[in-house]
């Protein structure tokens, strides 16, 4: 197979105009637009109207390219477009090759008798996608997103491209993936499916090879080649192929991959090779790991249980939903997605939900998944919609299908993949059968109940399939049973229910629950002028997407905490109500594990700069929830459930081994005062949860001054320092009498990092360290300090966005407390 890669520089234009532009593919028009100041900058303030108008244009790209006479000897020579966004028409040498109607495909064309040796153009017409989708929906109403621009279910393009409850209505377009002239002779690899059999210190891994033969006599040879993680060689070819052909290893002694903190991810490298004689007709490389994994559900005490089983353990998820990370797409990059990741990783996730509203990730976000253990929940790309089941729109959707399970289907992370994204919901609980009619419900039915998932089992039998998220049993029947399936739950937010209201669910698993906040001062500041930092001023409302969010934020605060004194402290105050959300939740959920197995809250990421539900801000920012996370995450857990004057502390244990230790506990007062004090042994299994110890302190907190006056602190010390602490208020955080922390800080610096050692006179709650104007990653942030007692964060200098003396850093560091943010 030969090449000729058609990414790189292209010329770009909307089409009514003249002038050519510079663009590079793979990219978008916005990105194009912007970098050629041809645009504003549709996140600014609320020029977000102005650039959709700017959607309703059709732009057009060209660039040239050479060919040289081998390639033009080939048996076959194509056009490859693995992205092409979305409405798109495709000319080489002016003759017309493609017309395409889906972003998520990939498209391929014949093009051998068009080109000619040396130079040859290539030209992409993209029509607007806003005036289709209009259209369209003039024609036939399929309910979608309220939020969104109408019509978005006729089209297969990321549907939160076009606004969400979260994002703009910021339809971008382009030659969003690579675009390339291959060429072939004898054959090629069509597919590639691989199969595990896992046996007592043995795997036995099946590879069934497709291959399209077009000179049948041309002695084909294919060879597949696996290096272990220790440095084997194993080898396995087949001389007389056909279309099918199966290859098997044997593999003694396998390294098992698992999931992040539960084991390592040694992952064996797989080249698979089409030869003819000494000539490499075509070749696939890629990585696979070695597990048993699937969602075990089987009924139990409680219902049906549900929960990912990893070579043999029942393990309990924890993560978040992923959506697009930006609406320019052009912005995209494997550096920015690898920074997300990582910081997955860091705040100990195990699992990643690929929500169903945007794209199918790019390879290098399976990749990285595999390399550091994330379970990727792969939602098929249907949210929050109606869809016209026709022929030509069961015709498109099967091919999206096969591209896509077809490209990610061998990845060791991959764990789920699900229908869509809240589509039996809607028709079980929204009334849209009286709303839009049996017609569109019998569509929803024969789409995802039958269509799909039997398409699916056809192309990766090994992978768990969910017809819809939530769901139970499937048949638009009560999809959101915490008895059965998944749960979606938002009477927390959306009904304004207070966050213990968490305490009272028992699903099977969560995989979708969450509040809102603003994020930091520094990422507003990009979107804004000094005049519009106020949370209901016209720009700041118009980077508020979900209808009377700022007013469900500002509910969450006066439930909790006191006024905010500032506008910056407000934004720190709505993430400190976020993170303890999330914290109330996900801790409870841990404690009842087996009865649920798996976390996983709303959402990870932005897609443009704005409040929403993320842990992670447009620019990658911790908030405070991430923070949170790291700790409620972490594998070994300890945790509290109060009620009025009583504590029960538990240990959660999500690791493969047993742990020991000591579960310390003090009843302080503010100034750190020991009123009472206590340690119990632990001895806990692996994978499993415990209540270590029941307190009642009504016989000291016996009046509304001591409430409002004492905490309990506790830790878990596992034999090297303290694995896992809290505390506990016996009052709301705006009822407790906080005195001035006056926290001192000393900041040090070593080679590669820097040391901020922390002290307080009182007790501080929400202990949160910024710079100024750099961003750095903190071993600990938003914590709670006892007077008394030192804490040590640690800032690696290579996490720091910018180069820092000494002393820049202390002049750029502040350090604020909840006492600091009300009068």
């Amino acid at each position: 197979m030969n090449a000729i890669t058609l990414s790189g520089k292209w010329a770009m234009k909307q089409t009514e105009e003249t002038e050519w532009i510079e663009a590079v593919v793979p990219g978008s028009v916005f990105h194009d637009l912007l970098s050629a100041g041809k645009m504003k900058d549709p996140y600014f303030r609320d020029n977000e109207w102005d650039v959709l108008e700017q959607t309703k244009y059709d732009y057009e790209y060209r660039r040239s390219f050479v060919v040289d006479g081998n390639m033009l000897l080939r048996d076959r020579v194509l056009l490859r477009c693995e992205g092409l966004d979305t409405l798109c028409e495709v000319y080489i040498n002016d003759k017309a090759v493609l017309q395409t109607n889906n972003m998520h495909r990939t498209y391929e064309a014949d093009v051998k008798q068009l080109l000619s040796e040396g130079r040859n153009d290539i030209h992409v017409i993209i029509r607007s996608a806003t005036n289709y989708v209009l259209a369209m929906d003039e024609k036939l109403h399929l309910t979608s997103c309220a939020d969104a621009v109408p019509g978005i279910s006729h089209l297969r393009k990321a549907h939160s491209m076009f606004g969400w409850d979260w994002g703009p209505k910021l339809p971008d377009m382009g030659i969003w993936r690579d675009i390339s002239i291959c060429g072939f002779d004898y054959g090629r690899i069509e597919d590639i499916y691989i199969t595990q059999k896992h046996e007592d210190d043995k795997v036995k891994v099946e590879i069934a090879a497709c291959l399209e033969i077009w000179t049948p006599d041309s002695d084909l040879l294919l060879e597949a080649v696996i290096e272990t993680p220790d440095g084997r060689t194993l080898k396995s070819s087949i001389r007389d192929v056909g279309e099918s052909n199966n290859l098997v290893f044997d593999i003694d002694n396998p390294e098992l991959w698992w999931p992040n903190n539960l084991g390592k991810q040694p992952l064996y490298k797989l080249q698979i090779q089409l030869l003819s004689g000494e000539r490499m007709a075509d070749e696939r490389s890629m990585n696979i790991g070695l597990r048993t994994l699937h969602v075990v559900r089987q009924p139990d005490e409680w219902g049906e249980s549900f929960a990912f089983e990893v070579n043999g353990h029942a393990i309990f998820a924890m993560g978040a939903n992923f959506i697009p990370e930006d609406n320019i797409f052009g912005r995209r990059s494997a550096e920015r997605m690898e920074a997300l990741i990582q910081s997955c990783v860091e705040a100990n996730y195990n699992c990643i939900r690929v929500w169903g509203g945007g794209y199918y990730a790019d390879d290098y976000f399976y990749d990285l998944c595999d390399r550091h253990g994330l379970i990727v929940w792969q939602d098929h790309l249907y949210a929050c919609g109606a869809y016209d089941f026709n022929d030509e729109f069961k015709e498109n959707i099967r091919l999206e299908t096969i591209d896509n399970m077809k490209r990610i289907r061998h990845h060791a992370s991959l764990g789920l993949w699900s229908g869509n994204n809240e589509l039996e919901y809607a028709w079980a609980y929204w009334g849209w059968t009286e709303r839009y009619g049996e017609k569109q419900r019998d569509d929803y039915l024969k789409q995802f109940e039958a269509f799909l998932p039997e398409l699916s089992q056809s192309l990766d039998p090994s992978t768990s399939y969910l017809v819809s998220s939530p769901s139970s049993k499937g048949g638009i029947d009560d999809p959101n049973n915490e008895h059965i399936g998944d749960m979606h739950y938002w009477d927390v937010w959306h009904g304004r229910k207070p966050i213990t209201e968490y305490r009272t669910l028992h699903p099977r698993f969560m995989s979708e629950f969450g509040l809102q906040s603003f994020p930091s001062l520094k990422t507003v500041e990009t979107f804004t002028l000094p005049e519009d930092r106020n949370i209901f001023s016209r720009v700041m409302e118009a980077h508020q997407k979900n209808g009377t969010g700022n007013e469900k934020i500002m509910f969450y605060i006066s439930e909790y905490f006191k006024y905010p004194r500032s506008f910056e402290t407000l934004l720190y105050v709505s993430q400190l109500i976020q993170a303890e959300g999330m914290r109330v939740g996900v801790e409870h959920w841990r404690r009842n594990r087996g009865r649920c197995m798996g976390a996983v809250y709303w959402q990870l990421n932005d897609i443009w700069p704005g409040a929403s539900w993320s842990s992670l801000d447009y620019f990658g920012r911790w908030k405070a929830t991430h923070h949170a996370a790291k700790r409620f995450f972490a594998p070994v857990l300890a945790s509290a459930l109060e009620e009025g004057t009583s504590v029960a502390l538990h240990v959660t244990n999500e690791t493969l081994h047993g742990v020991r230790g000591q579960l310390r506990w003090k009843l302080l007062n503010r100034n750190a005062e020991v009123l009472q004090l206590g340690e119990v042994e632990v001895s806990l299994g692996a994978l499993s949860t415990e209540e270590i110890v029941s307190l009642d302190f009504s016989d000291i907190l016996t009046n509304r001054r001591l409430l409002s006056q004492s905490y309990l602190e506790f830790e878990f010390d596992g034999g090297e320092g303290t694995t896992s602490s809290g505390t506990v208020l016996f009052v709301k955080a705006k009822h407790f009498d906080f005195l001035d922390p006056e926290i001192n800080v000393q900041v040090s610096e070593d080679p590669d990092s820097f040391s901020v050692m922390l002290e307080s006179s009182s007790f501080a709650k929400f202990v949160w360290l910024e710079l100024e104007t750099a961003d750095a990653r903190w071993s600990d942030n938003v914590f709670d300090l006892s007077a008394g007692c030192s804490k040590r964060v640690v800032v690696p200098k290579n996490s720091l966005s910018e180069p820092l003396s000494l002393q820049t850093f202390r002049e750029q560091l502040t350090v604020t407390s909840l006492y600091d943010t009300f009068e």
